[in-house]
Formats: structure tokens, C-alpha cells, sequence
């Protein structure tokens, strides 16, 4: 089967395809209005050219759970829909945390948490080396920010002014420890340029990511319905 692009209103049905890992349907539910936005309307990633150097990079963090990263890839035409079928089998190459090295579009293995927007930092300083004008956006889940190498790239990144670099962060409520005056807070402090809105509002998400915020990095407080 080859891959076709479809639309949003498909995405419940794609997901619905992938079964077995009920445990992390809040993961995969929570980010599917981001995701789809990203893709839709955000980022400069094709399927026609999917290795393109100039392209924007998208990297999963919050890598467990990934039903709604996959149903969007399919909708977007980087996997065929028949591919969701048997997913985490033996034989598919859908795990149930992406792997870079066999699912088209996917650049980062993901899954253990704390490592994404490390990455991000490190691609936004290879793009500038090659004097590339493209984004990196990092998706994470709240409460991923309780890694302490959360706290290292977030200070890094607005230390070094990186406008490349976007951090979105689903707030389901989720995280065990918190931060004192909220999730902005904790990047505002280190320099970063900071906009909380309503994770399913997909005005609100476009006009999140595309708003200028010159010399800092962004970071994007998605909030939406607490599962579970």
C-alpha cells in the first residue's frame, strides 16, 4: 500500500488502527492536536524529500506512547496507512517508541525521557555550523521536565539565543514535582520567549508557533484535559 495524505478528521480512526498499548493512550491522545498542527501548518518537512538537509526538524521527546505521531506521519504521507496494522509486532516497523533508523521522518529514537531537547540544542548548534536557516522543534510532556537534563538545555539555549528552537511542552497535568509559578515560568527565567495556550485550539497552537520571538528560543505551554 503507498502512502496517501489525508486529513484531521481521519486521525481518530488511523490511531484507532494501532491496539495493545492501552497504558499509554493519554501519551499518544494528549499530543494529536500539536502534532497535527506542526504538520499541517508549521514545519517545512516533506515526504517527497524527507532527507532534505534545508528541512525543519521535528523531534519526539516524549517518546512512549507515539499512536498519534504515527497516525500523523500516515496522514501525511511518510508511512502507508497499512503500516499502522500491526504495530510493535515482530515484523513491523512501528515500535512502541519511534526508531529513527526505520520509520520515514522520524529523526530521533525516543522513549527514555530527558533526552529530546538536549538533542534539539545540539542540532540547532549543527545547523548554525552549516549556516542552515531551518527550525528544530522539540515536543515534551510535563512531566518530562523533572529530568535534570531538562534544566541544563534549558538554561543553554537561552544563554545562546536560539530563535532555531522551539520546545512545546503538552501539560496533561501529569508531572509529580511542578515548578513554582508554572511551566512558562521555567523557561522564562532563562531568557526564553514564552506563550501558554489551549493544547487543542488550533488557532491558537498556529498562531503560538508562528508568532515572531526574535533572538530567543520559544517555548509553547500546551494545556490541555488532565487523563487519567
Amino acid at each position: 500500500m503507498t502512502a496517501t495524505a489525508t486529513g484531521y478528521h481521519e486521525l481518530p480512526r488511523l490511531i484507532g488502527l494501532m491496539t495493545g498499548d492501552e497504558k499509554h493512550s493519554a501519551a499518544a491522545t494528549s499530543t494529536v492536536d500539536v502534532l497535527w498542527v506542526l504538520y499541517d501548518r508549521v514545519l517545512n518537512i516533506s515526504p517527497r524529500q524527507p532527507n532534505d538537509p534545508r528541512r525543519d526538524r521535528f523531534l519526539l521527546s516524549k517518546g512512549h506512547g507515539p499512536m498519534a505521531y504515527y497516525a500523523v506521519l500516515a496522514a501525511k504521507g511518510f508511512l502507508p496507512e497499512g503500516d499502522l496494522l500491526g504495530w510493535a509486532g515482530a515484523e513491523s516497523r512501528l515500535g512502541m517508541h519511534p526508531d529513527r533508523l526505520r520509520v520515514p521522518g522520524v529523526e530521533i529514537s525516543s522513549g527514555s525521557l530527558g533526552h529530546g531537547l538536549g538533542i534539539a540544542v545540539g542540532q540547532v548548534y549543527g545547523l548554525r555550523a552549516q549556516r542552515i536557516d531551518a527550525r528544530v522543534v522539540v515536543l515534551l510532556g510535563d512531566a518530562e521536565l523533572d529530568e535534570g537534563s531538562n534544566h541544563e538545555a534549558i538554561a543553554l539555549a537561552g544563554r545562546e539565543g536560539m530563535e532555531a528552537l522551539t520546545a512545546v511542552v503538552v501539560d496533561n497535568q501529569s508531572a509529580s514535582l511542578g515548578w513554582p509559578g508554572g511551566i512558562g515560568r521555567r523557561f522564562a527565567v532563562e531568557g526564553w520567549e514564552t506563550r501558554t495556550i489551549d493544547g487543542r485550539d488550533h488557532e491558537a497552537l498556529h498562531e503560538a508557533f508562528t508568532a515572531p520571538h526574535p533572538g530567543r528560543p520559544l517555548a509553547v505551554i500546551a494545556e490541555v484535559e488532565r487523563k487519567g
